[in-house]
């Protein structure tokens, strides 16, 4: 892990599946598991995933934070789904 993955979980999106265009940082815990238990994909996002799981699984999520509020300058953040902003 490096300090650069950190700065991806708060600004990387979720790529494909159910939680598309969804940031890394924002995926739920159980996608999360899911996902770990299924085989991450290979590459970057697997990387991130991972690391995501084991941030989640501990309860260091808050340590995200400060990097989304350095990340995110004139840009809202929120905890929801993508679809879920619609409604």
């Amino acid at each position: 892990m490096s300090p650069e993955d950190l700065q991806l979980l708060v600004s990387r999106e979720m790529p494909f599946g159910k939680y598309r265009g969804c940031l890394i940082a924002d995926l739920p815990g159980n996608y999360l598991r899911w996902f770990v238990q299924q085989g991450v994909p290979k590459g970057e996002i697997g990387r991130l995933i991972a690391l995501m799981h084991e941030i989640d699984h501990n309860g260091l999520s808050h340590l995200l934070a400060p990097l989304r509020r350095a990340g995110s300058a004139g840009r809202l953040t929120t905890m929801t789904h993508p679809q879920e902003q619609t409604r």
